[in-house]
C-alpha cells in the first residue's frame, strides 16, 4: 500500500501573507488595467510616430501581463486567492485617461504614461509597506518597478525636446 503525503501548499505565517496580500493585490490590479488600456492605445494610436508607438505599447502590454502575473502568483504561493477579474479591476482602478477611439500619439503617450504613474504609485506603497512584512515580496515588486520604470522612460522619450 502506498502511503500519501498532504503537503500544505505554504508554510507562510497567515498575517505574513494577509499583509503582503494588502500591499501586492492593487499592484496586480493596477497592472492587469495598464494590459488593457496599453492594448486599447496601441489598436488606437494614429499619427506620424505609429508605428514605434503601436510596437512599443505592445511591449509595455506584455510587461505588465508578466509583472501582473508575478505579483499574483507570490500572493497565491503564500496561500491566498488574488481577485483580478475585469468587474474587480473596474471597481478598485481609477478611471483612465486612455481615449475610447482614434487618438494621436502624443495623447496615448501621455495616458499611458499616467497610467504607469498611478501603478508606481501603488508599487512604492508596496516597497514600502513590505520591508517590514515580507522580504521576498519586496524584492519582486523592486523589480516590477524597475520595468515600469523603463517603460515610461521609453513613452516618455517620444514626447522629449
Amino acid at each position: 500500500m502506498t502511503k500519501t503525503h498532504t503537503i500544505p501548499m505554504t508554510a507562510a505565517d497567515p498575517e505574513v501573507a494577509a499583509g503582503t496580500a494588502q500591499f501586492l493585490t492593487p499592484v496586480v490590479l493596477g497592472l492587469q488595467a495598464l494590459a488593457v488600456n496599453g492594448k486599447q492605445a496601441h489598436w488606437n494610436v494614429r499619427g506620424a510616430n505609429f508605428i514605434a508607438i503601436h510596437e512599443l505599447l505592445d511591449t509595455v502590454v506584455a510587461n505588465a501581463q508578466n509583472a501582473a502575473d508575478q505579483a499574483a502568483e507570490r500572493i497565491v504561493a503564500l496561500g491566498l486567492p488574488i481577485d483580478a477579474r475585469v468587474s474587480t479591476v473596474a471597481d478598485k482602478v481609477k478611471a483612465t485617461t486612455v481615449p475610447a477611439g482614434f487618438a494621436q500619439w502624443q495623447d496615448e503617450i501621455v495616458a499611458i504614461v499616467g497610467d504607469i504613474d498611478a501603478v508606481l504609485a501603488d508599487v512604492q506603497a508596496a516597497i514600502d509597506g513590505l520591508d517590514e512584512i515580507d522580504l521576498t515580496s519586496q524584492d519582486i515588486v523592486i523589480g516590477i518597478k524597475a520595468a515600469l520604470e523603463k517603460d515610461r522612460w521609453f513613452l516618455s522619450a517620444h514626447l522629449a525636446s
